[in-house]
């Protein structure tokens, strides 16, 4: 007991302390996730409009999309449809999430209106090696991807890097961060793409 009441002696300060830090943590990410959110939105669209620049407005899809990722975990995903000024569907934005060498990487991917070219993709976050994996934010690998076919991507060592097909050329040095981001997109794309056609929605008024 006499130890016992000695711990508490010492440490309570601690105990409250932590408690303290702990609540004003929460009350501060409470305050600013809607603002945090604003600004990840904010960053999406502007991301958007460069990837599809006829889009004047993005409207999102009131529809329950899932994406199964690594893990078995499904992955809900917000689809936006992207109108032109006068209100003609250009397109298609969404977020992509996965795995890369160094942790999460968050893409904002657009496709064209008909699901059968990818428009192109920027990197919303990632963690990437500087210098090596941080690659994929480059334009000159990211513009293999502009006009490349929406369905299955393979990533490989050699070929020629402005040949825009199904065939991605890696970053030497990258080549678990660029496969990463072509896993990615497969993984989004081919699973959004037959859940909007089976509910009908890249029929009428997509085309």
């Amino acid at each position: 007991m006499p130890k016992i009441k000695y711990f508490i002696e010492q440490s309570w300060l601690l105990i409250v302390s932590s408690f303290c830090f702990g609540l004003l943590i929460a009350a501060s990410n409470a305050a600013l996730s809607p603002r945090i959110d604003l600004n990840i939105a904010n960053k999406l669209n502007q991301l958007t409009i460069v990837l599809l620049p006829a889009a004047k407005q993005f409207i999102p899809l009131d529809a329950d999309i899932q994406v199964e990722v690594r893990g078995g975990k499904k992955e809900k995903v917000k689809i936006y449809k992207a109108l032109s000024d006068t209100e003609q569907c250009v397109g298609w934005s969404f977020k992509a999430v996965g795995e890369g060498f160094s942790g999460k990487i968050e893409l904002v991917v657009a496709v064209d209106k008909d699901f059968e070219k990818i428009a192109g993709f920027d990197v919303l976050t990632s963690s990437e090696t500087p210098g090596f994996g941080d690659q994929i934010k480059m334009s000159y690998f990211r513009s293999q991807f502009a006009g490349a076919p929406a369905e299955e991507l393979a990533a490989v060592k050699t070929g020629e890097p402005t040949k825009i097909d199904a065939d991605i050329v890696a970053i030497t040095g990258a080549t678990v961060s660029s496969e990463a981001v072509v896993n990615i997109l497969n993984s989004f794309i081919g699973s959004i793409k037959k859940q909007m056609k089976e509910r009908g929605l890249l029929s009428d008024g997509t085309k």
